[in-house]
């Protein structure tokens, strides 16, 4: 009797299991995305503040670091190490994100340290780790379709 009860808790399981399964799920897309079994991956998220050294550059010094820090951007973005980027509306100290495609928050910090926005302390950054979505890095290549000119 103990083996017809378990026989049939296993069978259930496994319909139930069976059942669970996503069918549009695309294990070659899953591996290539780095994605776990929910489709989803760790990133490190950049939050950029307005730095303390902001007033010590003229308008038109800031212009050319801001030229620079989106250089970086794309660069990086290229490199398949930034998955989103921007800023946020308002004057605010907070002043945008980045989203970078990264195994740990050292590696982040070098990328961070790449930006001549962050090296003439015209911004700051505060790292967090974040675990979301492993097709982030998809929303590139759909925003190159939609975008009409560079930033």
């Amino acid at each position: 009797m103990k083996t017809i009860y378990l026989s049939l808790i296993l069978f259930l399981a496994g319909i139930g299991g069976a059942l669970a399964q996503n069918p549009d799920f695309d294990q070659e897309l899953a591996t290539k995305l780095g994605a776990d079994d929910y489709g989803m991956k760790k990133y490190v998220i950049a939050f950029l503040y307005r730095g303390e050294r902001v007033n010590e550059y003229s308008a038109e010094e800031r212009a050319k670091l801001q030229q620079g820090h989106l250089a970086n951007i794309n660069k990086l973005a290229e490199e398949g190490k930034m998955v989103l980027a921007g800023p946020f509306f308002g004057n605010e100290d907070l002043r945008g994100l980045f989203f970078f495609n990264v195994e740990s928050l050292e590696e982040a910090q070098k990328l961070t340290e790449s930006d001549p926005s962050i090296q003439a302390g015209v911004l700051k950054m505060e790292l967090k780790e974040w675990y979301g979505s492993a097709a982030l890095p998809l929303l590139l290549e759909l925003h190159s379709k939609i975008q009409k000119e560079d930033i």
